[in-house]
């Protein structure tokens, strides 16, 4: 296996300035990295800052409180948990999450959100528990075209490549 990345807390000051919620700091301070659960598993497992449920319909906003510094050449895409798109529908709001080499030093030090959805048609309410996996992370090396010739930088967080 290649080695392309490496996992990182934000600052507990951009945590501060970016959660939404009570007990901020409580929270910044249980913030475990993603972690695989298996020799076998492709994905980096996130886990939830604080509990989380939502009703058919119901979405939410997360701050992760985590960053990447991936390798040039890759990227990070995020997805819900398998067994939560299973038996939930629970999705992500922008489908697949994108998180580029270059997001790791953006201003917002490149603090990951994931903005969830419970698409349940069943009237399945979803709870997940502070520090159980909620979304996981895939590497992916990817490649450009022979006439590439960009040569901005990005300088905002999400979003900022389209301003």
């Amino acid at each position: 296996m290649k080695q392309v990345a490496q996992f990182y807390k934000v600052s507990k000051e951009q945590f501060l300035a970016d959660f939404e919620g009570d007990h901020a700091e409580a929270v910044y301070e249980a913030v475990k990295l993603p972690k695989r659960a298996t020799v076998g598993s492709a994905g980096y497992d996130f886990f939830a800052p604080v509990d989380i449920t939502l009703a058919p319909g119901e979405t939410a906003k997360i701050a992760t409180g985590i960053r990447v510094r991936i390798d040039d050449g890759w990227v990070l895409k995020l997805y819900p948990r398998s067994g939560l798109g299973f038996k939930y529908r629970l999705q992500m709001n922008n489908t697949v999450g994108i998180i580029d080499s270059d997001y790791y030093n953006s201003v917002n030090e490149g603090h990951i959100f994931a903005k969830i959805t419970n698409d349940s048609n069943e009237g399945k309410t979803v709870t997940i528990k502070q520090g159980e996996g909620f979304m996981q992370g895939i590497f992916v090396e990817y490649g450009i075209t022979y006439d590439d010739e960009v040569t901005e930088k990005r300088n905002g967080g999400f979003g900022s490549t389209t301003k």
